[in-house]
């Protein structure tokens, strides 16, 4: 495994937090909780929306498609450290890995498409409120969606066609619990100038990109709040567009969390822990954000909960 081109790879090795067996129980049994709250609270979003005829507008499709990108950036990697630690192994396979690695950056760009578009929302309805509804329309609305998932899907497939090209002869351990593709691309001994470059601008035109589409958008609200009279208006104005902003804010900070913890110490620890934040606890905190501050949202979620043990009752009389 020490020497050899990448036709050679089998697996690699995940070091994950800790081979101390006495705190593995511990880590399984945090992150088992993060990935069930995660994956709980954005299926109830889903569901909520779907359910509830009066989410069926534009701000409401988009946030279903972002929980549905946050349940799969979370299953992308969660499940799979849970099963190392569950079975004390730190392997996944050459093919595993570059699946693992394609899925995560899929979902992640995904996020970052579907908050710029979210911010456009926002942007139409609080600037162009007479026009909203004509100019966010289902065909536009699911054109945004379609975009953002074939932009994803594109970019990640290029970003992850890079850990094919090059020879891995170096030690195959990964210091992180998934296959972060840069941490992947510094185990390679081949040069990776063309694979890196290739990395670097798939990453402005996916990150830097969007973020400067938000930006724009949100110096175009607080521009037109501004120039409204009244305090109530105001409040109300800034209130349709809180729980984005408090999403992209925590997105957007973890992720930059993630970058310099990388870029200025070489502690693996404090990146580990950056990653946390940035995969696991902005996933599990979007659906509190957006039903908590949100009085629609609350009101759909309610009547699903009194709703849920009729369905189920059908569904197992359907079975029976």
């Amino acid at each position: 495994m020490e020497r050899g081109n990448q036709t050679g790879v089998r697996s690699f090795l995940l070091l994950g937090f800790t081979e101390d067996p006495n705190l593995q129980p511990l880590l399984f049994g945090l992150f088992l909780s993060m990935y069930l709250v995660t994956f709980t609270g954005n299926l109830a979003i889903i569901l909520a929306i779907i359910s509830d005829s009066h989410l069926h507008t534009p701000m409401y499709f988009f946030l279903s498609n972002l929980s549905f990108a946050d349940i799969g950036f979370t299953s992308t990697t969660i499940p799979k450290m849970l099963w190392n630690i569950q079975k004390q192994s730190q392997v996944i396979t050459y093919a595993g890995c570059l699946s693992q690695a394609f899925f995560f950056i899929v979902f992640g760009c995904l996020d970052n498409l579907l908050l710029a578009v979210m911010a456009y929302d926002r942007f139409m309805a609080i600037c162009h409120p007479l026009h909203y509804m004509v100019i966010m329309n289902p065909w536009l609305c699911g054109l945004l969606a379609l975009g953002s998932w074939s932009l994803s899907v594109t970019g990640s497939l290029l970003m992850t066609l890079t850990l094919v090209r090059p020879s891995f002869c170096r030690s195959m351990k990964i210091t992180h619990f998934f296959c972060d593709l840069p941490k992947v691309l510094k185990l390679a001994c081949s040069n990776t100038i063309i694979n890196n470059t290739v990395v670097y601008f798939m990453t402005i035109i996916l990150g830097i990109t969007p973020l400067s589409g938000i930006l724009f958008s949100y110096s175009k609200i607080f521009s037109s709040i501004l120039r409204i009279s009244s305090a109530k208006g105001k409040y109300k104005a800034f209130s349709t567009c809180g729980s984005h902003l408090s999403v992209v804010s925590l997105f957007y900070s973890t992720g930059l969390g993630v970058y310099l913890s990388s870029a200025v110490t070489s502690s693996s620890r404090t990146s580990l822990v950056a990653s946390v934040m940035y995969t696991m606890v902005t996933p599990m905190l979007n659906p509190f954000i957006y039903s908590l501050r949100n009085r629609d949202m609350k009101g759909a979620l309610g009547r699903l909960i009194s709703r849920a043990p009729s369905l189920i009752h059908r569904v197992f009389r359907g079975l029976s």
